[in-house]
């Protein structure tokens, strides 16, 4: 026998009947699936959801400020009123009145836009997957921050690409780190494809792409004929009012644009959407198409008729001040209870700050003890896709009150010291082993 040919050692079969015992599909999934990995901590968020588990870890929306007694009067007059259609199969592009509303949101961020490039997808996860399926081959490189949003990251290895991350500071995605990363994979024979990024109010870092570097970022891209795909569902939450330049604005030829209601009104609905140049377009409806036939229509038709009778600009602002009220407590809890070493942004807006702890410390071993202690986060290594961010965790302040936020932050301070000195006393923890890119979860939107 060929001592490298494995096909005859007798543990190699029984570890290969024993995979076909548990699962008897072994060896027909597609070669893709090797990049759908479940989140290995799912199980832990099960306890974390207990009511006497504080937890920073989940990105839901606080829908507590929403209109629920109109919101159910119009869902009821939809129903008598126009149930045959809102019950009815649609368009895969999206009812056309939503999409004629969607341009006036996205007008308030400068964008121009015709209702005909837009298409509504269940969720702006949605309009991940199909902009990768669109675009990018196996093998084929695609360019995201450092950390990027865990639900991208599973996209982009479900369809087999490549991604290489792409330094971020206090200032967002630093430009001359963007150059050197396409810079090194053309030199290694390698197509990107193109760069994903969430400018505004980041996910999970919290930072924001400053504006003097935007027009850099377009320029290098431009330079190397490399598409941007910008995400931003937390565009329109900054917590002084302010509303950022969106890169679609300054290339609308060069951008494709991700958008949702699911951070500015109801995560439930499951509406999102995306902006694309209109060849793109056509690409993006065949693949709605042959993913869902057609979004909910129900859906959408909630969703027009809440932004043509509600106030959601005076909405948007109820949803500013109340996560700035917990954006204040999360930090002012950190500033009083974190060990020294420990260091974490300051986000003007969004839901998200992104802690590093002292060296020594594995966020992701830690967690099991963190949730003994009543305290869940988010660990840093399931934000990138080359088993970084081991000593990160990102800490969500958009669920809990200013009060829970700040009990949560105090037993994760225990936590941590206690995880210091028995650093300072045994030496680091045994490294696990990270399988890639968690798939995404409620826990970590």
């Amino acid at each position: 026998m060929n001592p490298s040919d494995s096909s005859n050692d007798p543990t190699e079969i029984s570890t290969q009947q024993h995979r076909h015992s548990l699962d008897p599909h072994v060896g027909r999934y597609a070669a893709r699936t090797k990049g759908m990995t479940a989140s290995e901590v799912r199980a832990l968020f099960a306890v974390a959801s207990r009511p006497e588990v504080v937890s920073l870890a989940g990105g839901m929306p606080n829908l507590a400020a929403l209109p629920i007694d109109s919101l159910s009067e119009q869902v009821a007059s939809l129903v008598s009123n126009d149930g045959l259609v809102a019950l009815q199969y649609g368009s895969a592009q999206g009812v056309p009145e939503l999409r004629e509303q969607i341009c006036d949101v996205m007008a308030l961020e400068g964008i121009q836009a015709h209702p005909d490039d837009v298409v509504v997808t269940v969720g702006s996860q949605m309009g991940l997957d199909m902009v990768t399926r669109v675009f990018c081959d196996p093998g084929d490189v695609v360019l995201a921050e450092g950390p990027s949003y865990v639900g991208a990251l599973s996209s982009f290895s479900a369809y087999q690409a490549n991604v290489v991350h792409v330094a971020m500071d206090d200032d967002g995605l630093q430009p001359a780190a963007l150059r050197e990363a396409i810079e090194t994979a053309h030199r290694h024979g390698q197509r990107v494809k193109f760069l994903y990024t969430i400018p505004n109010f980041h996910n999970p870092a919290g930072v924001t792409l400053a504006v003097s570097r935007r027009a850099e970022v377009l320029e290098i891209c431009a330079e190397h004929g490399i598409m941007v795909l910008e995400d931003n569902p937390y565009g329109l939450l900054g917590f002084n009012g302010q509303t950022y330049p969106s890169l679609r604005t300054q290339d609308p030829n060069n951008v494709v644009y991700l958008g949702s209601f699911s951070k500015t009104f109801a995560s439930g609905l499951r509406v999102g959407w995306v902006l694309a140049p209109h060849a793109v377009r056509e690409k993006l409806v065949l693949a709605a198409e042959s993913a869902t036939l057609c979004p909910p229509t129900f859906n959408q038709m909630l969703v027009s008729r809440y932004l043509a009778t509600h106030d959601w600009q005076g909405q948007i602002k109820k949803f500013r001040e109340n996560y700035r009220e917990r954006r204040d407590a999360m930090l002012s809890a950190l500033e009083q209870y974190m060990p020294a070493g420990c260091s974490w942004t300051k986000p003007d807006g969004g839901f998200y700050v992104w802690l590093t702890a002292p060296e020594g410390v594995d966020t992701k071993a830690m967690l099991p003890r963190a949730v003994t202690a009543r305290v869940a986060y988010a660990s840093g290594t399931g934000f990138y896709a080359d088993q970084l961010g081991s000593r990160q965790m990102r800490l969500s302040y958009c669920y809990p009150t200013p009060e829970r936020i700040q009990e949560g932050v105090r037993r994760l301070s225990g936590v941590l010291t206690d995880e210091l000195e028995l650093y300072n006393t045994f030496g680091p923890a045994a490294q696990r082993t990270i399988s890639g890119p968690q798939a995404p979860s409620p826990d970590t939107a």
